[in-house]
């Protein structure tokens, strides 16, 4: 880009929880001015930004005005209005990832459609628009219903087993796709900066709370054989390049049991597979991020070690002003990093934090992860 971002650049973020978070932390090491625009006035950002606005994301007025004070925009969460960011678009504010790639991955149908049309691999699926269609589905039961629009950490998910599962179904524009059977889910984590500069981090292996269907336990680098990683890699980058996204790039991925790999979502952001690049690898996500908008040299991705993150879930039994029970014991370990996201209250599955663990050795690795599991509890 054109403008010198040494000290003089005022980057505003859509969204101010955890993601914008750590991606002040990092800013903070280029000199960059943040601002950020958010609809909780206790948002986890409020304190680390230069500037701190109630507003919602969804208002077409309170974004536009919000992005006419700032030299450039980008995005923590996808929710966000995109009407206005094609407005500042075309009055010279920079918007990244670009406003065309937000409302495509906005809307999980289209999603779909883009994968069909660009050949890549993913679950077969059909639109539909309400809940009365989804007797025309074609896809045998069982199969997924997904909201097209506004679903996030599981929710907007719903499985139909049976006939009588309908009844239940969400009655707004979905799709459905085939229940695969997956042996694991994968995801790749893509970087590519204005000059077409694309940069992969290495696959890693994710593991679901299957209550919240939320990541919950992540482990980095994977074993898995190398044309596996290759492919998933490949994969991604593909996708990065055919949408031509400046910014980042999670890519989602199911591994099924005949190591066929298909693409489950995408989110144009740093993302929860992302977090133990912080201490895991040579460049964290929110640096690369920051070098992808700002157009710099893409760092180098790999990883430094085994690493194993932890997602600190809010207790399912516990709502109210967060404590961190057993955070002490864990700290006591070597190797371990821990995240604490400012959020004062606690409630039955919300991210809390995170804890990244490091160890030369990965079974002891995942052994130490296992434990930080099994000790730390939000409650209230």
């Amino acid at each position: 880009m054109e403008k010198d971002f040494y000290g003089d650049l005022r980057l505003g973020i859509l969204g101010g929880g955890q993601l914008g978070r750590m991606l002040i932390q990092e800013a903070i090491n280029l000199n960059v001015s943040i601002s950020i625009l958010d609809p909780d006035a206790d948002a986890p950002c409020k304190k680390l930004c230069d500037k701190f606005e109630v507003g919602s994301l969804s208002d077409f007025e309170t974004v536009y005005k919000f992005g006419k004070q700032v030299d450039m925009l980008t995005i923590e969460i996808e929710k966000v209005n995109v009407d206005a960011l094609e407005k500042l678009e075309e009055e010279g504010v920079i918007v990244f990832p670009q406003a065309r790639v937000i409302r495509l991955i906005q809307d999980k149908g289209l999603q779909k459609q883009f994968f069909k049309q660009n050949d890549i691999p993913t679950a077969p699926f059909q639109l539909f628009s309400s809940r009365d269609n989804l007797k025309e589905c074609l896809i045998p039961f069982p199969y997924i219903q997904k909201l097209r629009k506004d679903g996030y950490d599981g929710k907007g998910v719903y499985k139909v087993v049976s006939e009588t599962d309908l009844a239940d179904a969400f009655d707004a524009p979905s799709l459905t796709e085939q229940w695969i059977d997956f042996e694991k889910e994968i995801a790749v984590i893509v970087a590519r900066n204005d000059n077409g500069e694309v940069s992969a981090f290495p696959l890693v292996e994710m593991e679901f709370n299957p209550a919240a269907n939320l990541v919950e336990f992540l482990i980095s680098p994977s074993t898995l054989p190398f044309e596996i990683q290759q492919r998933a890699e490949q994969l991604a980058i593909k996708i990065a390049e055919d949408l031509q996204i400046v910014g980042l790039l999670a890519v989602e991925m199911f591994l099924t049991k005949e190591n066929e790999i298909l693409v489950n979502e995408l989110a144009p952001r740093p993302h929860n597979s992302g977090h133990h690049t912080i201490e895991g690898n040579l460049t964290s996500q929110f640096s690369q991020h920051l070098r992808a908008i700002f157009n710099l040299p893409l760092g180098n991705s790999s990883a430094r070690s085994n690493a194993v993150m932890i997602n600190l879930l809010g207790d399912k039994s516990y709502e109210g002003l967060a404590v961190y029970e057993g955070l002490e014991e864990i700290m006591a370990e070597e190797g371990v990093y821990v995240h604490l996201y400012g959020k004062k209250f606690t409630k039955p599955f919300r991210k809390m934090g995170h804890v990244t663990v490091i160890n030369e050795d990965r079974e002891k690795a995942i052994e130490l992860a296992r434990k930080v599991q099994n000790t730390i509890k939000v409650i209230a």
